[in-house]
């Protein structure tokens, strides 16, 4: 591959960032499962002519604090086989914080055997929407990113605190929407803009949530791959930017005690491939089977998907009751407080809304556990429970509350595993489950506090 087919080949942002430029390096990359980027940076002359590279299938097994669910490879042994990386260079994109003109290109895993590595967060999402395009469908998603900007945190034993804003003042909480408040953290967001411009990224809106240096990034709809890609993307480029202000972006679920959590809300629709038109509504604009069966498949799998949208313990802190997470599964037009929310909108632009995802959860895991949902309401026709009117924290909670308890029940979900894929499944649970018992023998300061001399 000569420089020419460089500039040939590239998408235009990257093409646009390179202009009068050499190209120093590449940086080739693919999601673990708790969303890392792995991968090898490499001299741009190397990879430019090269077709794949090669990491451990192992990459895969590692959990979150880098130990290793062994059992997740049943072969004798634990071999770590050598997966091909392909790059799809369709991903390919500016890395600006570099010191050099850097670029990053997402790869796809296959065995030896040219077949997706079946446990590679992207396949699992292509498998998920493969199965939409097999029935005519195309699947659509608008995820919005939650966030907390916070001081530099070197001392995992002491608590979380809101950065130091423009102002010199600690960032404030309870200030939702408030241009100030963003006004607050304004370099940094300057920051997230150039990187996101540089990259490609259109950003449909930045706004200050609920939580003090909580904020709030929308992107447009589209492809869910595309729209994984990006969120995957975002989640380096945000904390690049962060860094460079003296601050930690942090994607934690529930970062600071008493504060809301952060989600990764995911906005569904579908459409009928052969006419465009978005199958939840109907000639003359009313709500369709499809669009009610879409809710049904939420409201009876979400609960068995919650492993997967909300991974790590602290990510069950977050569902807390008028903290501005769901609780439950109800369903509701233009209502924040069920887990499932109907926005307002054009019969086009008719959508379903989960809450339920946390911005913890690995982009296409997430997102593909959402839409696998959401398909099985489709193909079984599940028709949801009554439209729900008032405010769903008064009610009953309905999903699994700690991490065992969700994985106990997603291992029972064998229709969920059969649309994320049985391999998949098994090693996800297996990680998982690692980590959990990790995390157990963990004693925690309010043990200490209140148990040691008082039980």
């Amino acid at each position: 591959m000569t420089d020419a087919d460089w500039q040939d080949g590239l998408p235009a942002p990257a093409r646009a960032y390179l202009e009068g430029r050499r190209l120093d390096e590449v940086e080739c990359i693919i999601s673990d499962l708790p969303g890392i980027a792995r991968g090898k940076a490499v001299p741009a002359s190397k990879f430019a002519r090269q077709k794949h590279f090669h990491l451990p299938d192992s990459i895969f097994y590692q959990t979150i604090t880098g130990d290793w669910g062994e059992a997740a490879d049943e072969r004798e042994g634990f071999i770590e086989r050598d997966m091909i990386l392909r790059p799809d260079m369709s991903t390919a994109t500016a890395a600006p914080w570099t010191g050099d003109w850097t670029l990053q290109v997402i790869h796809d895993a296959y065995d030896r055997k040219e077949r997706p590595i079946p446990y590679a967060p992207r396949n699992v999402l292509r498998r998920v929407v493969q199965l939409y395009h097999d029935q005519g469908w195309q699947p659509v998603v608008a995820p919005e990113m939650e966030f907390y900007l916070v001081a530099r945190n070197l001392d995992p034993a002491k608590d979380i605190m809101p950065m130091m804003g423009r102002s010199g003042r600690p960032a404030a909480a309870r200030q939702a929407y408030s241009m100030t408040a963003v006004d607050e953290f304004g370099p940094v967001i300057d920051d997230i803009y150039d990187f996101a411009e540089a990259q490609g990224f259109e950003i449909d809106g930045i706004t200050q949530e609920g939580g003090a240096g909580q904020l709030e990034i929308n992107l447009q709809h589209g492809d869910p791959i595309k729209l994984a890609d990006e969120v995957f993307y975002f989640k380096r480029l945000i904390r690049e930017a962060a860094l460079r202000h003296d601050c930690f972006a942090t994607f934690m679920a529930k970062p600071i005690a008493d504060e809301p959590g952060s989600a990764m809300h995911i906005h569904h629709s579908v459409l009928d491939m052969e006419t465009g038109l978005n199958v939840f509504s109907g000639p003359q604009g009313g709500e369709t089977d499809a669009f009610f069966h879409f809710i049904g498949g939420l409201q009876t799998y979400m609960p068995s998907a919650i492993a997967v949208m909300a991974p790590y313990v602290n990510s069950y802190r977050r569902y807390v009751k008028d903290h501005a997470a769901p609780i439950n599964l109800e369903w509701g037009r233009d209502n924040r407080t069920t887990g499932i929310r109907i926005p307002l909108s054009s019969p086009d632009g008719r959508r379903v809304e989960n809450r339920l995802a946390g911005m913890d959860c690995n982009p296409y895991l997430g997102i593909a556990a959402s839409l696998a949902c959401g398909y099985l309401g489709l193909m079984e026709e599940i028709r949801p429970q009554k439209q729900f009117r008032g405010d769903a924290y008064e009610g009953e909670g309905d999903i699994p509350r700690v991490l065992g308890q969700a994985l106990d029940v997603f291992d029972g979900a064998e229709a969920l595993h059969k649309v994320l894929g049985p391999e998949f499944a098994r090693v996800y649970s297996i990680v998982k489950r690692t980590e959990y018992e990790e995390f157990l023998q963990v004693i925690s300061p309010w043990e200490r506090e209140h148990l040691l001399l008082n039980v």
